[in-house]
């Protein structure tokens, strides 16, 4: 299904969105088979304003794919050890070796965003930050790594909608930290940091994809499709599977049950 031809101004029909994903959910698969056989490295980064759907792009992703493979990195605040540090090297460690796929959810940038404009950092550190990290990017990727960019962006009434949401919904409420509360109000602050970002690092070798969010579910396909489409995988050939006969019981006999059973409640 040609989900660019699709018209945009209605609601993605769930059923139309479910059949896709799946398609897709294969796709993601056999990168995944083939990243295994060929040792490749692939690092994928998702940005984008508090409520933007990062957690849920990832989610489609990864749901289908072995967490040995695909694995989401998303570290706390740093320790006074790592400020101490150069401000991307806590991120080189959960860099994917041979056969990986990590996602970053939320990354290095948050020096160029949240930091920044949080006043977690200075306006010089963020600066040096934003000097040197294309440098860093360039090794990473001569490095033999596949690094992808993502910005999820996402309008002032979208946001507002999501984040009611979470204000409202039981199920949401560990979404919403006091951060968000506290970053939500810095709207154009945001706004510059993210353009300043975007000057200082969208270079040739590992430029910033800019992902229209506010349908989730066209944003999630448009990903992966994207994402995929820059992996060169090839879906590697499959030995024909047949189940071995099952043993026979012999002397087995079940014991008497004695065991602690959940109440069949439904």
């Amino acid at each position: 299904m040609a989900t660019s031809n699709r018209d945009r101004s209605g609601t993605f029909p769930r059923k139309d969105y479910e059949k896709e994903l799946k398609r897709l959910h294969g796709e993601l698969v056999a990168l995944q088979e083939w990243a295994k056989d060929s040792g490749a490295k692939i690092c994928v980064l998702f940005e984008g304003r508090d409520g933007a759907g990062k957690g849920g792009v990832i989610k489609a992703i990864t749901e289908r794919v072995s967490p040995r493979v695909f694995r989401v990195v998303a570290l706390p605040a740093p320790t006074e050890r790592e400020k101490s540090q150069m401000f991307s090297q806590r991120y080189l460690p959960h860099l994917p070796a041979a056969g990986e796929v990590v996602i970053f959810d939320r990354s290095w940038y948050n020096r160029a965003g949240v930091e920044r404009v949080m006043g977690f950092c200075t306006e010089a550190q963020a600066d040096k930050f934003l000097d040197s990290i294309s440098a860093v990017e360039k090794a990473i990727i001569d490095s033999g790594i596949i690094l992808l960019k993502y910005w999820l962006e996402v309008s002032p009434e979208e946001q507002t909608r999501r984040i009611e949401q979470r204000i409202h919904d039981p199920r949401k409420i560990w979404k919403l930290s006091g951060m968000d509360l506290k970053s939500y109000g810095r709207w154009y602050d945001y706004s510059r940091a993210r353009d300043a970002m975007f000057a200082a690092s969208d270079s040739a070798w590992a430029p910033w994809y800019v992902v229209d969010s506010n349908d989730k579910k066209r944003a999630r396909l448009n990903i992966i499709t994207h994402l995929l489409s820059k992996v060169p995988y090839e879906a590697l050939k499959r030995d024909k599977i047949t189940l071995p006969k099952r043993q026979k019981p012999k002397d087995y006999v079940e014991p008497e049950d004695v065991r602690h059973h959940v109440p069949e409640l439904f």
